[in-house]
């Protein structure tokens, strides 16, 4: 196209050397700056988002199946086998949750016990997650262990797994009497194994001991409050639910993780695609930089306008040749912002060099994780706005010839 070679030679001539060419470089650069920032922004979220669901993975099963109405049911009523056998599951965990009193050497937290069967490091990463000691809730045939998270074993001012065990309080259900309280409970004492850490609010409000500990605690014989089930790898979390669903029953609630936690990656959508609105304002508003370049190109090319007329081009064709000069200047520096971003993430990722101020935070550094879908849409939105820019700035400085 004779216009793209005429914009080509405007941007690129050896021979403009002049204050153009300055603010030109100028409007360049103040595109790259908020592309490169969006990139970052994006994948800094999307780093976040990712170690949150590795969090919630910690503690939260791939498909959970509890009981459509009340809070505990007859394991038997629940084929477990089958469920198992289906299809994309990889184990499956009977649990038992409910809160209670803890204490230990006088202090006192209270705290959601989990009841775990043998299968639970089967289906959870729990061991992963193990601070100190080890993960055992269960010593032979009778001995029965809890492991607490770090936060709460701060909180009862545990420093050590050998002297003292922790006693368990749990409320009866039945009639609670004023005069003889302590008859309302059940107490249990433990010894502790470990302290595991995932986060800050699970490390604070849970611990973990044995089903038949919790089933005897909270006295719910041959009960529990879910079942968790592991996903093959690779396996469609959506596809295993509506078949374990067929094998439950419509007296089980059969959910995956992020049903369970849509609200949470609902909050963090949001809060994504805000920062991306407020940066593509702050790029809208650096792109107008490149009003003042097509100006002042248009000004000193008021010459060339009149011969390019005189020899018989049209307006459309005039204002084609300084809109691309505007998409060339812009195309610049949003290539530029683009490589600048996507090569400081991938920097980040491999060697992590910024690091997060928190000693209590879970990882050192920044998580950043690059997407293609961001990428792509921070350069589409790009694109448009420097279109928009470049024709409007150009329609006003070059009307149509009267005729």
């Amino acid at each position: 196209m004779i216009w793209r070679l005429f914009a080509r030679r405007y941007l690129f001539s050896r021979n403009s050397r002049s204050v153009i060419n300055i603010i030109s470089g100028v409007s360049v650069v103040a595109v790259a700056v908020p592309v490169a920032a969006m990139i970052i922004l994006l994948s800094v979220f999307n780093g976040f988002e990712s170690l949150v669901r590795q969090l919630c993975s910690a503690y939260d099963a791939d498909i959970t199946v509890s009981p459509a109405t009340g809070t505990a049911f007859e394991t038997a009523a629940l084929d477990d086998m089958a469920i198992a056998g289906a299809e994309g599951v990889g184990a499956v965990s009977f649990v038992l949750e409910q809160g209670a009193l803890l204490e230990y050497k006088g202090n006192q937290a209270t705290a959601t016990i989990r009841g775990v069967d043998g299968n639970y490091a089967a289906v959870m990463p729990v061991e992963e997650t193990v601070q100190n000691g080890r993960f055992r809730v269960q010593l032979g045939e009778d001995v029965n262990e809890v492991i607490l998270g770090q936060g709460l074993a701060y909180a009862l001012g545990v420093h050590s797994f050998v002297v003292d065990d922790v006693t368990v309080y749990a409320l009866k259900r039945s009639t609670f009497s004023t005069l003889l309280p302590m008859d309302g409970y059940t107490a249990a004492s433990f010894p502790i194994s470990g302290t595991f850490t995932i986060d800050a609010e699970t490390d604070r409000n849970n611990a973990i001991t044995s089903l038949r500990a919790a089933q005897k605690l909270f006295n719910y014989p041959d009960k529990a409050t879910a079942l968790l089930v592991r996903t093959d790898d690779g396996a469609d979390a959506t596809k295993v639910k509506r078949g374990i669903e067929r094998i439950a029953g419509d007296g089980f609630k059969v959910q995956t993780r992020d049903e369970r936690n849509a609200t949470l990656y609902r909050i963090m959508r949001y809060e994504k695609w805000g920062i991306f609105l407020i940066s593509l304002m702050v790029l809208v508003i650096a792109s107008f930089s490149i009003v003042g370049s097509l100006v002042m190109l248009i000004i000193d090319k008021r010459e060339d306008i009149c011969t390019l007329r005189a020899m018989g081009a049209d307006t459309r064709l005039v204002r084609r040749i300084f809109t691309a000069e505007g998409m060339m200047i812009c195309g610049i520096g949003g290539a530029a912002g683009l490589a600048a971003g996507i090569a400081l993430c991938l920097i980040q990722q491999r060697f992590g060099l910024i690091t997060i101020p928190a000693e209590s935070f879970l990882t050192d550094e920044y998580p950043v994780r690059l997407c293609g879908t961001d990428i792509a849409a921070v350069g589409i939105s790009f694109i448009l706005t420097a279109w928009c820019i470049s024709a409007a700035t150009v329609a006003a400085m070059i009307p149509r010839e009267r005729k």
